[in-house]
C-alpha cells in the first residue's frame, strides 16, 4: 500500500484500527479486549460474561480515577465498540442462542498486535531472524528449479553436509546454540505463533464476509436457481484457489496430522525446558499454542460449513416452492373440471371430442420383464386302453364352471375409478360371488398377480357366497381370510 496523503487520510477516517488507536478511550478498549480475548485466545464470549467481565473492570478504574471516570454501563459501551462507526467488535446471534455473542475483529487484533510491539525487548535478535530469510530463499530458489541436474547437485552437496555433520558428532565435536542464539529464536518463534492467531481471524472474517454475501443475493435473487449456483461456487472456488485459501488449506492438513502434532508437542516441551528459555518467563498458554491453532482453524472452517449449509436451505426452499406450484396447478386442473362436470360447454357435447385411451400411463420397468424360458414339450406315451366294465358317473365332466377373470379385473378396475382403494369384502358386496369358490380364488389369484395390490393379515374379513344343496334349496358357505386391498395405479 502507498502512504501517500490522500491514503492515509483515508485511513484515518474510516480504518478501526486507526479510530481504535485515535480514540480518548484507547487504553481502556485496547486493555480490556486483550485481557479478555487475546491472551487466553478466546474466539467468542457471550455478552453477559462479557458485560459481566466490564463491569468488574470499570469498577476497578472508577476506584483509582474517581467515580466520574468512565459514566456509561459495561452494556452500552459493548454496543458501542460493536457500532458500525467503531467496528472494534463484532456482535452476532450464534445458530441456535438468542444471547448475543461478541469477538474481535481483525483491524482491532492487529492495533493490539502494533501496541504490544511497541514494548520494550530484553534484546534485539537478529541472527535468527537472518537465518530465516536465508531459508526462505533457499526454499523459493529450490522449489523453482526445472533444471534436474541442478536439484540433484544440490541434493548431493545437502547430502555431503549432513555426511560431515555426522563425522562431528561422532567425533565428539558437536555445535550447540548458546544463550543468547536460543533466546533470539525463542522470541521469533513466540512472536510468529501469536501472528498466526491474528491471522486466522483475518481468514475467518474473509469467509464470513463471502458468507453473508451470499446470504443477501440468495435474498434477493429471483431469476433461475442453476445461475445462482454458479455465480455463488464460482466465488467459493476462487477463494478456495487464491493464494490465501491454498496457504490455509496446505497449512490445515499440516497442522491435522497426528504424527506432526505429537512431534509438535514433544519438540516444544523440550524447548521450554531449556534454562536460557526457562529465564524469559515464557507465557503459559504457548505450552498449547497448537492446539489454539486448531480452535481458531475450527472457527474458519465451521464459517465454511455454514455456507454450505445455506445453499443446501436455499436449494430445499427452491423444491418445496416448485413443487407447491405444480400441486396448485394441478388442484386449479381439478377444479376447473369439477365445476364443467355438470355445465359442459357446448362444444364439450360433441360425441367423440375428445378420447381417453387410460386415465394414467402405463410404466413398465426393463427389469421387471421375465428372462426367456424355453417352452415345455409334452411329451405322448402311447399305452393300450383296456375296455372296463364298471358304469362310472360322467356328471362331473359336463358340470365345471369358468371363472370370467376378464370380468372380476373389470369390475376391480370401474371400482377403483371412484375410489382410491378398494377391499375384497367391498367388491363382493357391491357384486356377490355368482360362481362360487372358483371366483373367490379367482380374486385372489388376480391379487397375488397384481403390483397394486396390498395384503393386511392383521385384519380379517368374512365373505358369504350361496350354493345348491341336494334337495333344490340354497346353502350359504362363509369363509374368513386376510383383507385384500385394491389400489389404483
Amino acid at each position: 500500500m502507498q502512504l501517500d496523503y490522500t491514503t492515509l487520510d483515508m485511513q484515518r477516517r474510516q480504518h478501526p484500527a486507526w479510530r481504535l488507536l485515535a480514540a480518548d478511550s484507547a487504553p481502556l478498549v485496547a486493555s480490556f479486549l486483550h485481557r479478555v480475548f487475546v491472551v487466553p485466545n478466546v474466539r467468542v464470549m457471550a455478552q453477559s460474561n462479557l458485560a459481566e467481565a466490564l463491569e468488574d473492570t470499570l469498577y476497578g478504574l472508577r476506584e483509582q480515577l474517581g467515580s466520574k471516570a468512565f459514566p456509561k454501563s459495561a452494556q452500552e459501551y459493548l454496543n458501542d465498540w460493536a457500532a458500525n462507526d467503531k467496528g472494534w467488535l463484532r456482535k452476532f446471534y450464534p445458530a441456535g442462542s438468542d444471547e448475543p455473542h461478541f469477538d474481535l475483529t481483525p483491524p482491532t487484533e492487529r492495533a493490539l498486535a502494533w501496541l504490544g510491539s511497541l514494548s520494550d525487548r530484553s534484546f534485539v535478535g537478529t541472527e535468527s531472524r537472518l537465518l530465516t530469510l536465508f531459508g526462505l530463499l533457499k526454499q523459493m530458489s529450490d522449489g523453482s528449479e526445472t533444471n534436474p541436474q541442478a536439484r540433484i547437485n544440490e541434493l548431493h552437496k545437502q547430502r555431503d553436509a549432513i555426511d560431515a555433520e555426522i563425522a562431528r558428532v561422532v567425533e565428539g565435536n558437536m555445535a550447540l546454540l548458546d544463550d543468547t542464539a536460543l533466546k533470539d529464536r525463542f522470541q521469533q518463534f513466540t512472536g510468529l505463533a501469536r501472528e498466526l492467531l491474528a491471522d486466522f481471524r483475518e481468514v475467518e472474517h474473509n469467509f464470513r464476509t463471502l458468507d453473508r454475501t451470499v446470504r443477501e443475493r440468495i435474498a434477493l435473487w429471483d431469476g433461475a436457481k442453476g445461475e445462482l449456483l454458479q455465480e455463488i461456487m464460482g466465488e467459493r472456488d476462487a477463494i478456495a484457489e487464491s493464494d490465501q485459501g491454498k496457504s490455509f488449506r496446505a497449512f490445515w492438513d499440516f497442522l491435522m496430522s497426528q504424527s506432526r502434532q505429537e512431534e509438535f508437542t514433544m519438540l516444544l516441551a523440550r524447548v521450554l525446558d531449556l534454562p536460557p528459555v526457562s529465564a524469559l518467563e515464557p507465557d503459559v498458554r504457548l505450552k498449547r499454542v497448537h492446539y489454539d491453532w486448531l480452535e481458531a482453524g475450527e472457527y474458519a472452517q465451521r464459517t465454511v460449513a455454514q455456507l454450505s449449509q445455506q445453499l443446501r436451505r436455499f436449494l430445499d426452499d427452491k423444491a418445496w416452492l416448485e413443487n407447491r406450484r405444480i400441486m396448485d396447478i394441478l388442484h386449479g386442473i381439478e377444479g376447473k373440471a369439477l365445476a364443467l362436470r355438470d355445465t359442459a360447454p357446448a362444444a364439450l357435447r360433441v360425441p367423440d371430442f375428445m378420447q381417453i385411451d387410460e386415465i394414467g400411463a402405463g410404466v413398465e420397468l426393463p427389469l421387471e420383464r421375465p428372462l426367456y424360458q424355453p417352452p415345455m414339450q409334452t411329451v405322448l406315451t402311447s399305452v393300450a386302453l383296456q375296455a372296463g366294465d364298471s358304469d362310472l358317473d360322467a356328471a362331473a365332466l359336463f358340470s365345471q364352471v369358468r371363472v370370467d377373470k376378464a370380468a372380476l379385473s373389470a369390475h376391480i378396475r370401474q371400482s377403483l375409478q371412484t375410489q382410491p382403494q378398494v377391499t375384497l369384502a367391498e367388491l363382493l358386496y357391491t357384486r356377490p360371488l355368482q360362481q362360487g369358490l372358483s371366483e373367490l380364488v379367482a380374486y385372489l389369484q388376480l391379487a397375488s398377480e397384481s403390483s397394486n395390490s396390498v395384503v393386511d393379515e392383521t385384519v380379517r374379513d368374512t365373505v358369504a357366497w350361496q350354493v345348491g344343496d341336494e334337495a333344490g334349496g340354497w346353502v350359504t358357505r362363509r369363509a374368513r381370510l386376510p383383507r385384500v386391498i385394491f389400489v389404483r395405479s
